[in-house]
């Protein structure tokens, strides 16, 4: 499989110094960053929970693929360089190999998630109060079923939209 940087080679870059925010929580879905180099720190209500430093990661797929705002804070712990897809859903519709590259990273992300969640439910399951309810929170996210997926691209939108 060909990586997401060698995809994105001709896509415009932006410079981030250490403490400049990419993405800001709550802001409407904008464009897809491809990490080139640097670290970015991920932030959820002002809480750091995760630091990303792999060249080719992705940033801001959530937000564009489910159409919502953003759920964390992606701020640059260094100086930073990143590729732009001003446009996701168009990029991702038509780089199809770009489209698996970033769905491999987003399913490694969940994997990872799950893993954590089954460890969590596992240390709390035979409790009681509120600790015992962390089992019956975990299962009602796991089991959260998002609203379907919309098919089409912005050339063709699918007519049942």
């Amino acid at each position: 499989m060909e990586s997401l940087l060698a995809l994105t080679e001709d896509l415009p870059m932006v410079t981030l110094g250490a403490g400049d925010v990419l993405i800001e929580q709550g802001a409407d879905p904008g464009p897809l960053y491809i990490l080139v180099s640097g670290a970015l720190t991920i932030e959820h209500g002002g809480v750091p929970f995760a630091s990303v430093d792999t060249p080719g990661a992705v940033f801001g797929e959530m937000a564009a693929v489910l159409e919502q705002s953003a759920t964390a804070t992606a701020r640059a712990s260094e100086p930073s360089i990143l590729r732009v897809a001003e446009d996701p859903i168009a990029f991702l519709t038509e780089r199809p190999g770009a489209a698996l590259a970033a769905l491999r990273t987003a399913s490694s992300r969940l994997d990872n998630l799950t893993r954590y969640l089954t460890d969590v439910k596992r240390q709390y399951a035979e409790l009681t109060g509120h600790l015992g309810m962390v089992d019956d929170v975990l299962n009602v996210l796991v089991h959260h079923q998002p609203s379907p997926a919309r098919t089409g691209s912005a050339r063709e939108p699918d007519p049942e939209y």
